[in-house]
């Protein structure tokens, strides 16, 4: 078969804990937009960072946030889990080391990861009118 014919690989799309959020605040399909605005097969993936992160939210003290993270955890389960080694770091520094080293996009609407990702050409995709989803740099 040759490369022309061959199916494209799947992009693999890293989600923070955020972006499962979105489609609870803002009734945004996270996976289909992030499919539409692709126009490719997506794999997304859940670090096991940040399903710690939403596991440590959903026990939480604060009823909303409780929901929410239970909510998000649910719509986790169509994501892959990839254990990762934290090495004492926050998820967000992990989603920056993981999306580096793969050269995979990062789905998230935390601003300051977002500069974070940007500043070392990892490709992101966001939030953006709060209606659709759009993405800050290039996919090969």
């Amino acid at each position: 078969m040759s490369a022309q014919n061959r199916p494209a690989q799947p992009i693999k799309v890293i989600l923070d804990s955020n972006a499962l959020f979105i489609p609870l605040e803002f009734k945004v399909d996270i996976y289909e937009e992030t499919k539409r605005l692709l126009s490719r097969n997506v794999e997304f993936i859940l670090l096991s960072s940040v399903k710690h992160e939403l596991e440590v939210l959903a026990a939480g003290e604060e009823p909303k946030l409780r929901r929410q993270a239970s909510f998000a955890l649910r719509l986790a389960e169509k994501c892959i889990l990839v254990p990762v080694d934290a090495k004492g770091q926050g998820a967000d520094d992990v989603i920056e080391r993981v999306a580096k080293n793969w050269g995979s996009a990062v789905l998230t609407n935390d601003i300051a990861l977002r500069k974070r990702l940007r500043d070392i050409s990892v490709p992101v995709i966001y939030l953006r009118q709060k209606s659709r989803l759009d993405i800050d740099g290039l996919i090969l």
